[in-house]
């Protein structure tokens, strides 16, 4: 474990906002160090600290007094050694005086050595705001390097701090107005590497500003697609006409991992933890951020990222069984709602394209057509077409159980479509006898028959009634290949093939919950707990299915974990069966994990020639397989490489 949080890219940072001591160095170094101590003791490598926080930041023309500013630097001298002391690195705020200028900057420490020192280039000098009245800004710069507390330091913002233990992770430096200027530093610190923006700052609160704040942090977070950790002076700063909070925020391209509760007197300080494994696979899937050239020319220096002393490195992040399904019951219901707008909005753009008044969908009492059912209700009822015109055809064969094959009639009847009963067991069982198939042989011919049979009834119905078919197979079943080619697997528009299994399931729920009642809703719910089955062999002596699939191919739960980590982060197989472990521990053991994985990933590289030829069909979320849009693979691609991470 202690090794495994860098190896798969998670750093634990922190933003701390101590309560100062006006124009008192001396106090704000111990306070500094406490918090520092805080901090490593919650695990924390990387420690963000608020604008000028040695001095407090309202010290207004005491800056031009050189006792505050020698005090300043004896703080700083104070603060690195905790560091050294504690295994961890603190960007730290001081007024800086250099060849005669005096600097808004912040020092990066790292284990007892200051690294860096990066002045601050935005000065506000409007409204509550007089920073040019002592400070200068960046742009004047004399020097590139400067002498500090004995060392030799690098000064200026083309400066960059690089772990050496873990590469991806590269800080960049801004301070408070650099965020709101037009063109923050922080971007141009982004396209030269940096991955962790880090901001020292004294925000003081107004109506609404908070918020505000939380947006900026957001956004550029995501315009980035890096981390960033701010940290803002807090409610003991000032009492004289203005007043601060103590505002932390942290974020991972564009979601805000962690925010602290404002306006305490005591130390303020959240702790998170970032991937910048991540971030990386964001950065090279995006071509507007590759393509973007960079203007920094950065000095980059290296730091021993480690792990604070007398701490065991741990993940921190939680990962979610379903990452499909928002946790958030809000979030699920707004979530719910657009996904039905989105499919039903693609499925009734083709309606219009061709003039279809008809469509034909095979109804089996299962979930994936249950849901494509619901859409096709909604596209019909946005186009005031008469839901007549779908026709739902159920198609009972050898395999097909009593629950099943009812739920099918009845979800029909409840519904209002036109439904049609095709028994296929005569059709597959003359076909089966004509390529002189064994009767009884139960094998893999015998189940595609049913499959393929199926599919040949549904596009030759759509000829008779001059519509077309929709399929209802969903995104788990693409990315494993779990479809029969030339039959389910093909129709004139795949409506669930952006709807992963988990997802679907919590849909069919929802709707049956959101949008019906009575016994529409008793009858979605007995076919939310309905086993998921394709049911292609005869029932057992109990009528129920004896296939059922997560039996075959694992369960869905897993392998949309596994196609959400793999396929949308980009993560190593090693990683997405470290963060299984963690994610369904108590439910699953390592042993069963990494068999569905290897399965997942075999099946997935195997299938690809069926995901190659699949229909048009509306892309829902983040992760899609469309060969015309956002997965591009060949055929032939070997595992061998991920399966080996795993053995």
């Amino acid at each position: 474990m202690p090794k495994r949080t860098h190896q798969f890219g998670f750093v634990t940072v922190a933003a701390a906002s101590p309560s100062l001591r006006l124009g008192d160095p001396a106090a704000n170094a111990l306070l500094v160090i406490q918090a520092l101590e805080k901090a490593a003791a919650e695990g924390a490598e990387i420690v963000v600290l608020p604008e000028l926080c040695l001095t407090g930041y309202s010290c207004g023309d005491l800056f031009g007094q050189r006792t505050l500013l020698q005090g300043a630097l004896k703080g700083l001298g104070l603060v690195a050694e905790a560091t050294a002391r504690l295994g961890l690195t603190a960007l730290v705020g001081l007024p800086l005086e250099v060849s005669g200028r005096l600097f808004n900057a912040a020092a990066f420490i790292s284990r007892g050595k200051i690294l860096g020192v990066v002045p601050k280039t935005h000065l506000p000098n409007s409204g509550e705001f007089y920073e040019q009245r002592w400070f200068a800004s960046a742009r004047v710069a004399p020097v590139k390097e400067i002498d500090l507390l004995g060392q030799t330091v690098p000064f200026g913002t083309d400066l960059l701090f690089q772990a050496s233990d873990l590469p991806d992770c590269v800080v960049g430096i801004e301070l408070c107005e650099d965020l709101w200027a037009v063109e923050p530093p922080s971007g141009a610190q982004a396209l030269a590497g940096a991955t962790l923006l880090c901001n020292l700052s004294a925000s003081d609160e107004l109506l609404t500003k908070a918020a505000y704040r939380r947006d900026l942090v957001r956004a550029q977070s995501a315009r980035c697609l890096a981390a960033y950790v701010y940290a803002s002076a807090g409610a003991g700063e000032s009492s004289t006409d203005i007043v601060y909070s103590g505002h932390g925020l942290i974020a991972e391209n564009g979601i805000v991992l962690g925010e602290s509760e404002r306006f305490r007197f005591e130390l303020s300080l959240l702790v998170s933890q970032i991937d910048v494994d991540k971030l990386q696979a964001e950065r090279r899937r995006n071509s507007t951020f590759f393509g973007a050239p960079s203007t920094l020319q950065p000095r980059v220096r290296t730091f021993e990222l480690g792990h604070p002393a007398s701490t065991t490195p741990k993940l921190r992040r939680r990962f979610s069984q379903h990452p499909f399904v928002p946790s958030d019951a809000q979030r699920r219901d707004e979530h719910s709602q657009e996904i039905f707008a989105i499919q039903s909005t693609g499925l009734a753009r083709r309606l219009r394209h061709t003039g279809a008044r008809h469509v034909v969908i095979g109804v089996s009492g299962g979930l994936d057509s249950t849901l494509a059912l619901l859409v096709l209700l909604e596209a019909f009822g946005r186009l005031h077409l008469d839901r007549k015109g779908i026709i739902g055809v159920t198609m009972p064969g050898p395999g097909t159980t009593v629950r099943t094959r009812m739920n099918a009639l009845k979800l029909m009847e409840v519904l209002g479509v036109t439904a049609r009963e095709i028994p296929i067991d005569a059709a597959v069982e003359q076909h089966l006898a004509d390529i002189q198939h064994p009767p009884g042989k139960h094998d893999v011919t015998f189940e595609n028959a049913q499959a393929r049979e199926r599919t040949q009834v549904l596009m030759d119905v759509a000829n008779q009634v001059g519509g077309f078919v929709v399929g209802t197979g969903d995104l788990s079943e693409a990315a494993l290949g779990w479809c029969t080619f030339n039959a389910d697997h093909i129709s004139m528009y795949h409506v669930n093939i952006g709807v992963p299994k988990t997802l679907v399931r919590h849909l069919v729920s929802w709707a049956a919950h959101a949008r019906h009642v009575g016994d529409e809703r008793t009858l979605l719910e007995d076919i939310v707990a309905t086993p998921v089955s394709p049911e292609l062999l005869p029932p057992g002596a109990d009528g129920e299915s004896s296939q059922q699939t997560e039996a075959i191919v694992g369960p869905y739960e897993l392998h949309d974990f596994f196609l959400y980590h793999v396929i949308r982060n980009g993560f190593r197989p090693a990683k997405v069966l470290w963060l299984a472990e963690h994610a369904f521990t108590g439910k699953y053991d390592h042993t069963e994990i990494r068999h569905w994985l290897r399965t997942f990933l075999t099946r997935f590289f195997s299938q690809q020639y069926k995901r190659s030829v699949m229909p048009d069909g509306p892309k829902v979320g983040s992760v899609a397989l469309s060969p015309r849009g956002d997965w591009r693979m060949p055929s032939d691609a070997e595992a061998t490489a991920w399966l080996a991470e795993i053995a």
